[in-house]
């Protein structure tokens, strides 16, 4: 089998290209021979690069496209899954959710775009192509989504979580981090400290989260923020007038988190859409409970009040409730083990089984087998 996983931009920040770096290990492993198709990755060896000349993000958009679909037509793979919306590709990582779904949440005044109208074109041409044998979902969100907006490809749905390493995000990491990053920071040993991480700010709900800092009782509950974002001094400035200078701290980009997730006792992510962020998943793995929103894939493994809480998005009075119950002392560490327990299934080498499946059945014909996801 040559398996071939299109990704236009690498960035070791991105979900996406975390998932597919994963998946690329974890199949190898298993004796798949893959390749990428990307402009530029992070290991480009065993890979095909496809960088087109372009000006503006529609021209590089359409250009990798017409690029990647120029291989599609060449045979020189057995299956190309894409993780871009390419028509053509034989199958679809749903990961970054529907477009025509985050235009409409986000209220967006998206029509005078040309990008965003090539987008959704390109999205609804490619699932109405008939190429396309099977869609990877990485939440039932997101899948019901896509059944409900294209009935006619509902059996070729497949849901596959991403996984997350739990060798690398484990409980052990608040023992080995804890301590060190508040003193160098300097915060203090007690401080509830609420972590997120994200790059988008405005989609991912950042200032929910400090409006509901700053409606919270208690005074000693932080907010750390990892992630960029090109708005961030908008942000900076939120949080001062609300009086929370001292008590939002932003970190920027980290090319590992993992220090954070060991200082931090909660982690919150008030998105207003997000199919399956694996920086929840980390959470979870290393024994935070999780705060997020019903338009956020990962609500469907928390249960609520055992191992986090799900509130809708955009709601900060709703948001500081949830988040002052996990911030009394004791109650967050309690709920360490339930919190891991949610993601104990989702290991590198099950999603690796589940995807191997699902190739082998599209390259039989019998990828479109899936039972349709609830609508």
């Amino acid at each position: 089998m040559k398996l071939a996983i299109v990704r236009q931009r690498y960035t070791p920040y991105g979900g996406a290209e975390r998932f597919a770096a994963l998946a690329l290990d974890a199949l190898r492993a298993q004796g798949v021979s893959v390749e990428t198709i990307a402009r530029n990755w992070q290991d480009e060896a065993g890979g095909l690069r496809c960088d087109p000349f372009y000006l503006g993000r529609t021209w590089r958009d359409l250009g990798f496209a017409r690029c990647v679909q120029r291989v599609i037509a060449s045979g020189r793979y057995d299956l190309v899954q894409s993780h871009e919306r390419i028509p053509g590709c034989h199958i679809f990582r749903a990961g970054d959710g529907v477009h025509a779904t985050w235009l409409e949440l986000s209220g967006k005044p998206w029509r005078l775009s040309p990008w965003h109208r090539y987008t959704l074109a390109a999205e609804d041409a490619m699932f109405r192509d008939p190429a396309l044998r099977a869609v990877i979902c990485n939440s039932r969100l997101v899948a019901d989504d896509i059944a409900r907006r294209w009935p006619s490809i509902a059996d070729r749905l497949h849901l596959i979580y991403n996984a997350v390493d739990g060798e690398r995000f484990h409980p052990g990491l608040r023992e080995e981090h804890r301590t060190a990053l508040r003193a160098k920071v300097g915060a203090g040993g007690t401080a509830p400290v609420i972590l997120f991480v994200g790059s988008g700010y405005e989609r991912k709900g950042v200032a929910t989260l400090i409006e509901a800092l700053a409606r919270m009782k208690t005074h000693e509950a932080e907010a750390w923020i990892v992630g960029r974002d090109k708005d961030e001094a908008r942000y900076r400035r939120l949080a001062e007038r609300l009086g929370l200078a001292s008590r939002v701290r932003f970190f920027g980009a980290q090319a590992d988190v993992r220090p954070f997730y060991g200082a931090a006792d909660v982690f919150c992510l008030p998105t207003c859409y997000d199919p399956l962020p694996n920086a929840a998943l980390e959470a979870l793995a290393c024994g935070l409970p999780v705060v997020t929103t019903t338009t956020c894939g990962a609500a469907e493994l928390i249960r609520a009040g055992e191992s986090g809480f799900v509130c809708p998005p955009r709601e900060p009075a709703a948001l500081a409730d949830h988040l002052a119950a996990l911030c009394q002392p004791g109650v967050a560490l309690s709920m360490r083990d339930a919190a891991r327990a949610c993601i104990a299934a989702l290991t590198p080498e099950a999603m690796a089984a589940r995807l191997l499946d699902l190739y082998r059945r599209a390259l039989s014909g019998a990828a479109g087998t899936a039972p349709p996801p609830r609508l």
